[in-house]
């Protein structure tokens, strides 16, 4: 694998999918709606004004530990020398930084323009609300984030990035010994990456004394570390009016650091941050005060200078502690007003039990809320909750039921606000299929005249097979965690697909699916007895640009998503490339000999021949009839704002035979002023009623959020139906079509929704009850003439029947 492909994009294509569903993350369990936005603030060391303590050589209580981190850096203008002492800092940071998401920093060697700096470091991105987040209202840098969700967030930028001053008098010998004129380049990458993975704050503050503003503070969007750094009375930075001259006067006077972690580190006293009366942008709030600890020693490196002759070898005990209480949730700050009304409150259809549904109030920092008050009408029963979703049970199915909302903090309580009226239904019944297994990516298929499926284990890390012989189900353990004959020991639980070849007691199961670990596709041939294994692409020696048309086995990431059809002139498939934001493909024609593939770009590439220069092929599905392929897929187009996808296409694909040149291409629908994004997630099926696709699509009012369900046959793809869930939740995965319903993810559950009724008011009925968010997949599958669909139920694959 090249460790530098994340980086190789095109620039006019380059785009973060964050939109529900739209992102596709590494690791299973972390699909989810979260936000991000990009860094703008430095962390900056300065050159101290004095000769320096030299260190020698200390280490602290990681000097002898294990790496628990893997740091990559890409080096821009860097001497040899100076590599060297990058990496050692890069091998103490690992000791100590817990990630099994690598780190990817880029290091750039250059002139700044304020000599007194030595160097500089932030962050690429900010996300909130993703899986694993401490506290789902603050921001994380992206290291921590990552760290957090245990999958990259972002696998198209670096987490860090870092510039060095070029023209300072270095220590160049590496012995950790500069004179009293030299500075350490050590010293400067452990004070850098510890800004990286999150010891700064995103503050800024207007020095202009001719400014309007002048001495307005602001916090736009408040970081873990914001809410760690309070004034003596305990009010939280990231808790105050923004912008304002409050917070301005909170900048630049006394400021400390409440995590409990870092005060134990500093002897059960709150350490003291560098607030000086004049703000210095790059310095203040974002390290430790220089006063108190610029001769401590050991907890000297996060101080805003660093002397010449000074050298350290360690971030030090304070530093650590104070990192380790990033990954905590901070303290409830103090309240400095009522809260004000929860916002988009409702009601959602559950099994003898409702889903509400709320946003906090508009003042949700001032008002610091401690719980939130569900008032059922009809019972006056109230329940106390911390957070949106809340289930509500005890109710009875059939019967009306309206709830309020209201806010709670140490000052009072809010209005109270009520929802709109709720019917709770019956659910269906779930059966578990394998208890050992989550299952959250799925497909099911006809194999030898009997249902076949394939589907992950995300815990082991492993593929499984279950093949149905009328009576029994055989379930096999396919790929991943050990093995020979072709198997890998990686981590195999992503995206898969699976396709059938030939006719009857000839026929083959073609099983494509993502290695994790090294971002490749991988393939798997079962004649019913014997398996065989060969890597489709990702392996190759070199990443290849979306402009290569003549398309080898290449190191690009292709992990994200595959979908798979089987003519009789061979089997295809067809993947992302995430590196490039194309849609590529595999043919294996029929005569072909193991890995004799011809790989193609579908689209994604150009304008010219109907093609779009769209991010393409985030979710894709594809069929097979007769000699006809036909492949669905989503695209980002149009401008983006902060990375954020505004507009989107469904595209269509089709052709009838292997040649690269047969491709013709619709777009089934996209962007207009009723409908800000089309895509989110796709299905597509081919049912005795013709090829269905069905897809989600958000209003300019529900933005990123989707709030429609769309399908259309193929057989007249002009004609798009439109489904509103209604009061049974926002539509999201899993999503699968058949030729009579089409099932949804609906606010954390999953509902099904009857295709044989009127467009325009579909019967829904809910699937399941439970609260599970990260949905993946689900699918249809008949057996013994009986319908059921399949899907992750409470983390264990289930069948669900009406």
């Amino acid at each position: 694998m090249c460790a530098n492909r994340k980086y190789l994009t095109r620039t006019t294509i380059a785009v973060i999918a964050i939109l529900a569903g739209l992102l596709v993350p590494a690791n299973a369990n972390a699909y989810s709606h979260f936000k991000r936005f990009p860094s703008t603030v430095w962390g900056n060391l300065y050159a101290g004004d004095g000769g320096g303590k030299h260190l020698s050589g200390t280490t602290f209580a990681g000097a002898h530990l294990d790496a628990k981190s893997t740091f990559q850096v890409t080096y821009s203008n860097f001497p040899e020398w100076a590599k060297k002492e990058v990496q050692a800092a890069i091998d103490v940071w690992s000791k100590y930084y817990v990630s099994k998401v690598p780190i990817h920093v880029e290091a750039s060697w250059i002139r700044p323009r304020d000599p007194r700096i030595l160097g500089s470091a932030m962050p690429v991105d900010y996300f909130a609300g993703f899986p694993g987040a401490p506290d789902a209202t603050l921001w994380y840098p992206s290291a921590l984030a990552n760290a957090l969700a245990g999958t990259d967030l972002d696998t198209k930028n670096p987490e860090i990035v870092i510039q060095v001053n070029s023209t300072r008098n270095w220590d160049q010998r590496g012995d950790g010994a500069p004179t009293t004129a030299e500075f350490d380049l050590q010293s400067v990458f452990i004070h850098e990456i510890c800004h990286g993975l999150g010891f700064l704050s995103t503050d800024s503050y207007d020095t202009n004394p001719l400014s309007q503003t002048y001495r307005l503070g602001k916090i736009v969007r408040p970081t873990a570390f914001d809410a760690y750094a309070q004034m003596p009375d305990g009010t939280r930075l990231a808790d105050m009016p923004s912008p304002s001259y409050e917070l301005g006067k909170a900048m630049t006077n006394t400021l400390v650091w409440s995590g409990p972690i870092g005060i134990k580190a500093n002897g059960g006293i709150k350490p003291l941050l560098y607030s000086p009366s004049e703000y210095d942008g790059g310095s203040s709030v974002s390290h430790l005060d220089e006063d108190t600890f610029s001769s401590s020693g050991k907890d000297s490196v996060m101080t805003p200078s660093l002397n010449a002759g000074e050298a350290f070898r360690d971030p030090g005990p304070l530093a650590l502690a104070m990192m380790d209480d990033l990954r905590q949730k901070p303290p409830v700050g103090i309240a400095i007003a009522l809260p004000q009304n929860p916002q988009n409150q409702a009601a959602l259809v559950g099994d003898k039990s409702a889903v509400i549904t709320f946003d906090p109030p508009a003042n949700l920092r001032a008002a610091q809320i401690s719980s939130y008050i569900i008032k059922n009408i009809k019972t006056g029963q109230t329940t106390n909750a911390a957070e949106s979703p809340v289930l509500i049970p005890g109710l009875k199915n059939g019967q009306s039921y309206t709830f309020t909302v209201a806010a709670k903090n140490s000052l009072g309580i809010s209005e109270a606000v009520p929802t709109n009226v709720v019917i709770p239904q019956a659910s269906w019944t779930p059966t578990i299929f394998d208890p050992t297994a989550d299952g959250l990516h799925i497909v099911s298929t006809n194999f030898r005249g009997q249902p076949a499926i394939v589907y992950t284990d995300s815990v082991k890390g492993i593929l499984k097979l279950a093949l149905w012989n009328g009576k029994t189900w055989k379930k096999i353990s396919v790929d991943g965690r050990g093995g020979s004959g072709g198997k890998t020991t990686h981590d195999v639980s992503g995206p898969i697909s699976a396709c059938v070849g030939g006719i009857g007691s000839s026929q083959v199961l073609h099983i494509f699916y993502t290695d994790l670990e090294d971002n490749d596709l991988r393939y798997a041939s079962f004649d019913n007895t014997d398996f065989s294994f060969e890597i489709v692409d990702g392996n190759g020696p070199t990443v290849l640009s979306y402009e290569q048309q003549n398309r080898v086995r290449s190191a690009n990431n292709v992990s994200i998503s595959n979908a798979c059809a089987v003519t009789a002139a061979g089997v295809q498939v067809f993947y992302r490339d995430e590196s490039q934001g194309i849609l590529l493909g595999a043919v294996k024609p029929q005569s072909a000999q193991k890995g004799q593939w011809v790989y193609e770009i579908v689209d994604g590439d150009r304008t010219t021949d109907n093609r779009t220069t769209g991010d393409v092929g985030f979710h894709l599905k594809a069929v097979a009839v007769g000699s006809d392929i036909s492949v669905l897929y989503d695209s980002a187009i149009g401008p983006i704002v902060q990375k954020v996808i505004a507009q989107g296409e469904i595209r269509l694909a089709t052709r009838t035979s292997i040649s690269k040149s047969a491709w013709k291409y619709a777009t089934l629908d996209k962007s207009d002023s009723a409908t800000a994004v089309v895509g989110y997630e796709i299905s597509l099926n081919k049912t005795l009623a013709g090829v269905i696709a069905g897809w989600l699509s958000s209003s300019p009012t529900t933005t990123p959020k989707p709030n429609q369900l769309r399908w259309a046959n193929l057989n007249t793809p002009t004609t798009i139906n439109v489904i509103k869930p209604g009061n049974y939740g926002l539509p999201g995965s899993p999503m699968s079509v058949d030729y009579k319903s089409l099932a949804f993810g609906c606010g954390t559950r999953i509902c099904s929704a009857d295709l044989n009724t009127t467009t325009q008011s579909p019967t829904i009925k809910l699937v399941t009850n439970s609260l599970r968010s990260g949905y993946l997949q689900s699918d249809w599958v008949t057996i013994n003439k009986i319908r059921y669909m399949i899907a992750s139920v409470d983390g264990k694959l289930s069948f669900l029947k009406p």
